[in-house]
C-alpha cells in the first residue's frame, strides 16, 4: 500500500502522528523537495530510499512506486500541507488505479492555518465573514470558468491566496474591481512555521508594495478579509443568553 502523507507547513512537530510513523517505517519515501521541510524526515530508518518528485515527472514517480509494491517495500508519498490543497495527489491516485495498487492518504496541517495560527486569526469571524475561500491568482496554469479573483472577490470572505505572491499587484488590482475596500486588512506569511518565518501586515492599499519592500517572492499565503480586524460579533456558542443543546439561557 501506498501511504499519501501530509507532512505539514514545515515544522517537523505539525506532522500527525501517524504521518510521521509512516514515514519512519517506510523503505521508499518520495517528497516534495520544493516544499517539504527535510527535517520531516529525519527519522526514517537506515537504509529507506529517499526520492525528490520536484526533480521527477508523473511518469517516474509512479515507476517507483510500481517497482517499490512489486518487490514488497513500504512506500511513502510526502506532500507538502495538506495533499488535498493543490497537491497534485489525484492523478496518482489515478494511476495507481489503474495498476491495481492500494493506497491511503493520511491529512496534515494546510499552511493556510499555519498562517491563521501565525497571525493568531480565526478565519470565520461571527458578523464578519462565515466562508473562506482557497484559491490562487491565474498565471501558467488558468483559471475554470467563473473562478478568477475578481469573481469570487465578489463574495466579500475570508481568501485565502496561494502560489500568488508573485502577482500581488495585480491581485490587488482584482481584489478591488471585485469589491473590496483599498482599507480591507490584508497579510502576507512567508513560510509560516519554518523558522525563518516573516510576517507582513497592512491593507490591499499598501501590502503590495511591503511585500515588495520585504523581498518576498514565494513560499508565501496572502490573506484578505475583515477577520483581521477588531470590529466584530460575539459568538453564539458562548453568549450567556443563548440556549444550546448543554446550557440553558441565563438572564
Amino acid at each position: 500500500m501506498i501511504s499519501f502523507i501530509g507532512a505539514g507547513p514545515g515544522d517537523p512537530e505539525l506532522i500527525t502522528i501517524k504521518g510521521r510513523k509512516l514515514i519512519d517505517q517506510a523503505d521508499v519515501i518520495i517528497y516534495a523537495g520544493s516544499l517539504v521541510n527535510p527535517d520531516v524526515l529525519s527519522g526514517h530508518k537506515e537504509g529507506a530510499v529517499i526520492y525528490n518528485s520536484a526533480l521527477m515527472d508523473l511518469d517516474e514517480v509512479i515507476k517507483v512506486m510500481e517497482e517499490a509494491e512489486k518487490e514488497g517495500k513500504k512506500v511513502v508519498r510526502v506532500h507538502t500541507g495538506d495533499p488535498a490543497i493543490y497537491g497534485a495527489h489525484r492523478e496518482q491516485m489515478d494511476r495507481l488505479d489503474e495498476l491495481g495498487i492500494t493506497y491511503e492518504v493520511v491529512p496534515g496541517v494546510s499552511s493556510a492555518f499555519a498562517t491563521a495560527a501565525v497571525l493568531n486569526a480565526e478565519y470565520t469571524m461571527p458578523g464578519k465573514s462565515q466562508t473562506v475561500i482557497f484559491t490562487r491568482m491565474e498565471g501558467r496554469t488558468p483559471m475554470p470558468p467563473g473562478e478568477k479573483l475578481k469573481d469570487l472577490a465578489s463574495h466579500h470572505a475570508t481568501m485565502v491566496i496561494f502560489l500568488s505572491i508573485g502577482f500581488m499587484d495585480e491581485m490587488v488590482k482584482q481584489l478591488e474591481e471585485g469589491g473590496y475596500e483599498p482599507t480591507t486588512p490584508a497579510a502576507v506569511v512567508y513560510k509560516a512555521s519554518w523558522p525563518d518565518q516573516r510576517i507582513v501586515r497592512g491593507t490591499l492599499q499598501d501590502i503590495a508594495q511591503k511585500v515588495s519592500d520585504a523581498g518576498i517572492k514565494k513560499t508565501a499565503l496572502t490573506v484578505v478579509g475583515d477577520f483581521l480586524g477588531d470590529d466584530y460579533e460575539l459568538s453564539k456558542l458562548y453568549d450567556r443568553g443563548f440556549t444550546t443543546e448543554f446550557r440553558r439561557a441565563k438572564e
